[in-house]
């Protein structure tokens, strides 16, 4: 999948999670990709919408195999607060490669309830 729109400033910076156990930091890369620091390991991140829902497609760049997951995220009107869900990998499978399959199965699986696990909070810290 390639990004679907360009980087979002309000989301760049410094977050730890509520509990102030979990640092995630947020860099642009360029107009349309994020560098993700988290919990010491760096991803690739950037947008891609499906079916309407903000979908964030992640790439773990400390895998051998660069694993792909897919998130979503909402900031907080003020900019404050960061809610973060990944999508749970019984419904879209660690193991689907292809961006095809991935559209396929988030698009029918866009209203389980089960297509996301459990939310994580962060804070805004500069």
């Amino acid at each position: 999948m390639a990004p679907t729109r360009k980087v979002q400033e309000q989301l760049l910076g410094d977050w730890t999670s509520a509990d102030g156990k979990e640092k995630l930091k947020l860099r642009s890369l360029d107009d349309s990709i994020y560098i993700v620091y988290y919990d010491g390991d760096l991803f690739r991140a950037y947008h891609s919408d499906v079916s309407a829902t903000p979908f964030a497609t992640v790439q773990d760049l400390n895998s051998s195999d660069r694993k792909y997951s897919y998130v979503i995220w909402k900031v907080s009107d003020d900019g404050k607060n960061l809610r973060l869900r990944s999508v749970n990998d019984k419904v879209v499978p660690k193991e689907t490669k292809d961006s095809a399959s991935v559209v396929a199965l988030l698009t029918k699986n866009a209203s389980d309830p089960e297509l996301f696990g459990e939310e994580i909070e962060f804070r805004k810290e500069k």
